[in-house]
């Protein structure tokens, strides 16, 4: 097993300075910076991390909280986060919170007593004051809430912009009357949809039917309850506006066992685009949050955090993606 005296020996430098240089714990020369480096690569040396987190006071992590880990919405948010982390030195340590705040709030503290460097928050029930609190132990960078403290920065998605767009494009092909299955009613990204359709209605001097606006609770089963609802009222619409695109998938169940068709009797747009959006039959009308985008800014933004470098954020866009399940009318 190679050491590092003997990287130290091949590179003419002494084995201090190859482990400050490991470390990052103090400046070296370019000369022998590109010898350590070109000995480090030609004995394949493999630093001792566990010795260097010790002497550093860094575990080299960065924690990660999301709500679901096999949830797609999730899932591509994650891989953007793990992109960013490569090649930083950084590895992501990932916990779940299950929409629960207690739980998120256990999650984290198990994280930060593993001696995390940064944590990710992917969005979650904790209030914006408990992670400014705990932003004072370890710095945090928070998907879906606008924070921006000492050690806390976050940012959310135009979700109000979102669902204008998507209820405009159904007006736009003639649709009058439009359904909307909405998200939990505690939910912020929710709220702002529900507003967004509400508001588009008005633009468009549309009266808004209260019957047409059904809870559901961002699953699959959940749209497909809202739908049989909607269709047991009696209420006469031609369109359907879903608050994310698991919930449009449900929907789209429930249409099919009625022998609804869509988008001949029924059109139907999401939010989200998740990856299998693009496979439905027929493909979905949706949304777009660019997840993965998204992931890979907040893993940028908390390595900066970390090494108390400028932030400049890239905040990803929404954008509406015309597919199939959306016909003109009249």
């Amino acid at each position: 097993m190679v050491t590092v005296h003997e990287v130290a020996r091949v590179a003419g430098v002494s084995a201090a300075t190859v482990s400050r240089f490991l470390n990052g714990t103090a400046r070296v020369s370019d000369e022998k910076r590109q010898a350590i480096e070109s000995v480090i690569e030609r004995l394949n040396y493999k630093p001792n991390v566990l010795a260097q987190n010790l002497k550093t006071g860094s575990s080299r992590t960065i924690g990660v909280l999301t709500q679901s880990l096999v949830s797609g919405y999730f899932s591509d948010a994650l891989a953007g986060v793990d992109e960013a982390l490569q090649g930083t030195g950084y590895a992501p340590l990932i916990v779940s919170g299950h929409w629960h705040a207690e739980e998120e709030a256990e999650r984290i503290e198990l994280l930060i007593a593993r001696r995390v460097d940064g944590l990710v928050i992917l969005s979650g029930k904790l209030r914006d004051a408990q992670i400014l609190g705990l932003s004072q132990r370890v710095p945090i960078v928070a998907f879906g809430r606008a924070l921006d403290g000492p050690r806390a920065y976050g940012f959310c998605l135009d979700n109000y912009w979102g669902a204008c767009e998507a209820v405009e494009h159904l007006i736009l092909q003639g649709h009058r009357h439009i359904a909307f299955i909405a998200g939990p009613s505690d939910h912020q990204d929710a709220l702002a949809r529900l507003e967004g359709y509400r508001d588009t209605l008005a633009k468009h001097r549309i009266k808004e039917n209260q019957q047409l606006i059904v809870d559901g609770d961002f699953q699959e089963s959940g749209g497909l309850l809202a739908v049989e609802r909607l269709l047991e009222s009696g209420q006469r619409f031609s369109a359907m506006f879903c608050a994310n695109d698991l919930t449009a998938y449900g929907a789209r169940l429930a249409l099919y066992r009625r022998g609804i068709r869509v988008p001949e009797d029924i059109s139907v747009i999401g939010f989200d685009d998740l990856h299998s959006s693009m496979y439905t039959t027929p493909p979905l009308t949706t949304v777009r949050q660019p997840l993965f985008d998204v992931g890979r800014s907040l893993g940028r933004t908390i390595v900066k955090m970390i090494n108390n470098e400028p932030l400049d954020v890239d905040v990803p866009q929404l954008n509406l993606v015309v597919r199939e399940s959306v016909r003109r009318i009249g």
